[in-house]
C-alpha cells in the first residue's frame, strides 16, 4: 500500500504521481488535489466534457489506493438513491413473522395500553441499522480507511439534491431521522464533485468547495497526454494528430472533440497501422472524433487544407 502522506507532501510530488499512474496534469490541478487532501475540502471541478474531469477523481483513488464510491447524478435524484433507503422487503419480511407469533409476543400483557407498548418495540426494530441500506453518500462516510467520493456531473441534478449535499459536504456528517446524526469515520472521504457547466451550480455549494476548472490542453500538454495513454504510436503521427484536432477545435461545430476523442483517435491511426495523416484517412475515421453527422458534413470539405496544416513541417 502507498505512503499517502508522502505521495501528498507536495504539489511537485504529487504532480509526479499522477504521471506515473499515466494521468498528465498542470500545476493548478496538482495544487487543487493538495490542498483538497490537506484541507479536506471537496473539490468542484468545471470545464468541458471529455477533458478529464472524472479522470481525475478514478486516477486520485488509485494513486492513493483507496476505494472510489462514484455516484451518477441525474435529474429527479434523491436521497432513496444516493444517501439511504429502508429494506421494506426485510421489514415486510418479518411484520409477517411478527404477525405470526403475535400471541406469543401479546402473552402476559395487561389491556390495551401495554399490547400497544409491547408492538411499538418492533416498530424501532424496524426502523434500525439492521434494516438500513447504505447508498454512495452514506458509504462513503462510513469508509473506515477513507476512499474517494465521486459526484459525477453534478450539475444534471436538481437544486433539491444540492441541499441535501450541504450538510455531508460542510461537516462530513447526514441526519438520518430514525437513526440520528451519522458522521465520518476517522478519515473523511476526498471528494470530487464534476460539472459539464448545463447549469449554474448554486452559490451556497459552490462555497464549502474548492474550484478547479479543466480547459481544453495547449498542443504540448497533449502530445504527452497522448504520449502517456498511447505511448505505441509514432512521434511524428501523435504532432500531426494533436495538431489536427486543435484546427478542429477552432471550427464551428456543434461538439468539438475532447481529449477523450483524441486518445480514441491516436488508438484507431495505432490500429490502421498508420505512421502519417493523409486526407483519405482522416475522412475515413472522422466519426472517431466527430460525433454530429452535420460536423463531419461540414468539416468533410476542409480536410484536405486542415491535414495540410497538419503535416506541415
Amino acid at each position: 500500500m502507498p505512503d499517502i502522506a508522502e505521495i501528498a507532501a507536495s504539489v511537485d510530488s504529487l504532480k509526479r504521481n499522477f504521471e506515473t499512474h499515466r494521468y498528465i496534469c498542470s500545476n493548478q490541478i496538482a495544487t487543487a488535489v493538495y490542498l483538497a487532501f490537506h484541507l479536506r475540502k471537496p473539490v468542484l471541478i468545471e470545464g468541458p466534457p471529455g477533458v478529464g474531469k472524472t479522470e481525475l477523481a478514478k486516477t486520485t483513488a488509485e494513486m492513493f489506493d483507496l476505494p472510489l464510491i462514484r455516484l451518477q447524478c441525474y435529474e429527479g435524484l434523491d436521497e432513496a438513491k444516493a444517501l439511504y433507503e429502508w429494506k421494506y422487503g426485510k421489514q415486510l419480511l418479518y411484520t409477517q413473522v411478527l404477525k405470526e407469533t403475535l400471541d406469543e409476543v401479546l402473552q402476559g400483557a395487561k389491556g390495551f395500553r401495554e399490547s400497544v407498548s409491547r408492538l411499538h418495540e418492533f416498530g424501532d426494530i424496524f426502523f434500525s441499522e439492521e434494516f438500513l441500506e447504505p447508498r454512495p453518500l452514506l458509504k462513503a462516510l462510513r469508509e473506515e480507511g477513507g476512499c474517494v467520493l465521486l459526484l459525477d456531473e453534478v450539475d444534471k441534478s436538481d437544486h433539491e439534491f444540492e441541499s441535501l449535499l450541504l450538510e455531508i459536504l460542510s461537516d462530513f456528517q447526514v441526519s438520518i431521522p430514525e437513526i440520528g446524526t451519522v458522521k465520518a469515520t476517522r478519515e473523511p472521504p476526498l471528494v470530487f464533485l464534476t460539472s459539464n457547466n448545463t447549469r449554474e451550480i448554486s452559490d451556497a455549494l459552490k462555497r464549502r468547495c474548492l474550484h478547479l476548472y479543466i480547459p481544453f490542453p495547449d498542443i504540448d500538454l497533449e502530445q504527452r497526454i497522448i504520449h502517456a495513454r498511447v505511448p505505441e504510436i509514432p512521434p511524428e503521427l501523435r504532432k500531426q494528430l494533436v495538431t489536427f484536432i486543435h484546427e478542429l477545435r477552432e471550427l464551428d461545430l456543434k461538439k468539438v472533440p475532447a481529449i477523450s476523442e483524441t486518445i480514441d483517435w491516436a488508438r484507431t491511426l495505432l490500429l490502421l497501422h498508420a505512421d502519417r495523416l493523409d486526407p483519405e484517412l482522416v475522412r475515413d475515421t472522422l466519426n472517431v472524433i466527430l460525433k454530429f453527422q452535420e460536423d463531419i458534413v461540414n468539416v468533410d470539405s476542409e480536410i484536405t487544407t486542415l491535414t495540410s496544416k497538419a503535416t506541415k513541417n
